[in-house]
């Protein structure tokens, strides 16, 4: 565990440091508030102890600015001119605790103990969620800003909607935003990659089957739809499933029933569907690959996601939501990258899109030097 002691009095952050350290803690000194705010910058603490009164910069001013950086740390405060007004304004404000001084070693230990567990339910409560609702949507250009705007006006109806953009670009992204959003949020959100599916199981996935309706049938199976019953289908890459899936999808689209595999029994769903997919689905239709009155079904609202190369002014904030990813989620030391860097991260073509992008910022941080620099990008990155 990482700990940052922020007080202008040398005799008491070295007393405290060599005690925390004695306990096992990793520990860092600030000797005012300016100088903690550029050290968090650079690395992530799991808990950080700052002193109220302090030249320059008092302690509630730099509690302000930390919340207002968003980060996980348990902030406690510590004063030796405290009172209960002041601990009740540190708390509003979103400081863990507030202990006086002189320090009283068990109830310091105690304070440190629960604010690293805060911090460490923090932490696997944000990996949960970003495991069932996926990342966030990163982007304040015009055409982020375009879908962003969709999606408010969309996801409140059970409109269907098809989203169109290459590989890489955060389609799926667009379709847990839109469930997040939806009056269906409290139901199921179930994913299908029709590509993933061998086109013999695709039925069977999707509607399900009745035990003994095939040699490995050996029990009853609800499908994708059945699962997803008051809730949110997303069908991905649906420009890769067979035309005989397509035209029962079609029929689950139009009489809201369906059949399992091996089942005459209609079964009544309500499911809202979102499809995604990569191809140019007009030429689909054109080919015979797609049927025409599916997607129609389909598309009463249509997305477009951009490739990133048609967004790269969202580059710099991408990168940024990229280290705070992968240093959250690993452990690795936080960097930062240089402005030179940015610029020739923008100056690249990114066939493999958001994606793409994610990995070299992952092989940056491993690889570059503190503050990743454009040397960096020339030697670990194709460009």
């Amino acid at each position: 565990m990482k700990v940052l002691i922020v007080d202008d009095e040398r005799a008491i952050r070295n007393s405290l440091k060599e005690i925390l350290v004695e306990e096992g803690y990793d520990v860092d000194v600030a000797e005012d508030g300016l100088i903690a705010l550029q050290m968090v910058d650079i690395e992530k603490y799991n808990v950080i102890f700052c002193d109220i009164k302090m030249p320059n910069m008092d302690g509630e001013e730099v509690l302000e600015k930390l919340i207002g950086k968003g980060i996980d740390s348990a902030i406690v405060m510590v004063s030796g001119h405290g009172d209960i007004e002041t601990a009740v304004r540190c708390i509003k404000k979103g400081a863990f605790d507030f202990i006086q001084k002189p320090l009283d070693l068990n109830r310091l230990l105690i304070t440190l103990k629960n604010a690293t567990d805060k911090v460490s339910l923090v932490k696997e409560t944000k990996i949960l969620k970003k495991k069932v609702y996926g990342q966030p949507m990163i982007g304040e250009s015009a055409p982020m800003l375009h879908i962003k705007d969709m999606i408010e006006k969309v996801a409140q109806t059970d409109a269907r909607v098809l989203i169109l953009g290459p590989n890489g670009s955060g389609k799926e992204l667009v379709a847990r935003s839109l469930y997040q959003q939806s009056k269906r949020s409290a139901m199921p959100f179930v994913e299908v990659n029709c590509a993933a599916i061998p086109s013999e199981l695709i039925e069977s996935e999707l509607f399900g089957h009745e035990k003994g309706s095939f040699t490995s049938a050996v029990k009853q199976h609800k499908g994708k739809f059945e699962q997803a019953d008051g809730g949110t289908l997303f069908l991905d890459e649906i420009g890769d499933m067979s035309l005989a899936a397509q035209a029962k999808v079609l029929r689950v689209l139009q009489e809201r029933k369906l059949s399992r595999v091996g089942s005459d029994k209609d079964i009544e769903v309500d499911v809202r569907v979102i499809a995604a997919t990569n191809k140019d689905l007009q030429k689909e239709i054109a080919e015979g690959n797609f049927r025409e009155d599916l997607y129609y079904r389909l598309s009463a609202i249509v997305i477009p996601v951009p490739s990133l190369d048609d967004r790269k002014e969202d580059i710099p904030l991408l990168v940024n939501h990229f280290v705070e990813k992968n240093c959250s989620e690993s452990g690795m030391l936080r960097k930062s990258f240089s402005d030179e860097a940015i610029k020739m991260l923008q100056a690249k073509s990114w066939p493999g899109n958001i994606r793409e992008l994610g990995n070299v910022v992952e092989r940056l941080l491993i690889l570059g030097d503190s503050i990743i620099s454009a040397q960096n990008v020339r030697d670990y990155v194709n460009i």
